[in-house]
Formats: structure tokens, sequence, C-alpha cells
């Protein structure tokens, strides 16, 4: 029997959103200046490294869950700080792409029946597909938080292009 739409193209939109999301963060920060990618806009602000920094542990931990592998212990802190290697704009947009781009491949690389299949996580069961929205909402929420450092420092424009 043929897979309906909805079914064929659970993988196709899952990617997409993905890769949208993944695009438009690119943007952003290519958009912010590289002394911002380390500057603190308030005693309880965390910059841009640091943030791009969570985003990258977020996409690695459920990539590595999702593809069956054991993943690395998360940080225990409340709030992901970068490291200090981790200060330059190339430095940092680099680490983005390549954490996104495994990720976007990791999804692309199971079959929609496979993304819909239950899987273990460290609080129950889940699927690959729930886990791949995840991701793509913690991008975009992430991207907000640029968006708000841009009007920050004046920068009211709309960089997706």
């Amino acid at each position: 029997m043929a897979e309906s739409k909805n079914e064929m193209d659970v993988k196709t939109i899952a990617a997409k959103e993905l890769r949208s999301a993944s695009k438009r963060f690119l943007q952003d920060l290519d958009a912010l200046p590289e002394s911002v990618f380390t500057q603190r806009f308030g005693s309880a602000t965390r910059t841009v490294a640091d943030i791009v920094y969570e985003v990258n542990l977020v996409d690695d931990h459920v990539g590595m869950v999702i593809r069956g592998e054991e993943p690395f212990t998360w940080p225990d802190e409340l709030w992901i700080k970068a490291p200090e290697s981790f200060r330059t704009k190339d430095d940092i947009v680099n680490a983005f792409s390549k954490s996104s781009g495994k990720m976007i491949r990791t999804i692309e690389s199971f079959s929609p029946e496979e993304l819909q299949a239950a899987i273990r996580i460290e609080d129950g069961e889940t699927t690959r597909l729930e886990r791949c929205r995840f991701v793509t909402w913690h991008i975009n929420y992430h991207s907000g938080q640029l968006n708000f450092i841009q009007t920050l420092l004046g920068d009211d424009a709309m960089h997706w292009k």
C-alpha cells in the first residue's frame, strides 16, 4: 500500500524546518558585530557565545540520542557558559554550522518510519521526530534572543533572506 502524503512528508517537513531554523540563526549571527559575541548586557545576561555554545550542546546531545549513541553527561550548571576558547565570531559561526549540519544530516538519514518510531530518553519515551521538533524550537527560541541583542545595538532590521 502506498504511503499517505502526510506519512511521506514527515521527514521532508522535519528536515526543512530544521534547515530553515538553522539558516535564520546563521543569518542572525552574521548580522551581529564581532564585538558583541562576548559582551554582557547586564549582570545576569549571557553572551552570544554562551547562547551558541548551549545551542550546539543541545544539537549534539539530541543527535547522539537519536542516532543511538551514548550521549555525553550534561554540564552541571544552571546556565551554560561558553569556554574561554569559544570567543571569535568565526569560531562560533563555524561551530554552529558544523553542529547544525550534523543534526540535519542525522534527520535526513532516517526514514519517515524511523523518525516516528519510539526511542528511549532519560525521562521516558519519545520519537526522533519529536526530538527534531525540539531542536528546531530550541534554535528558533535562541534566534529570538539574538534578535533582541540586535535591537539593543540599534539594529531593528530583519536579516532573514
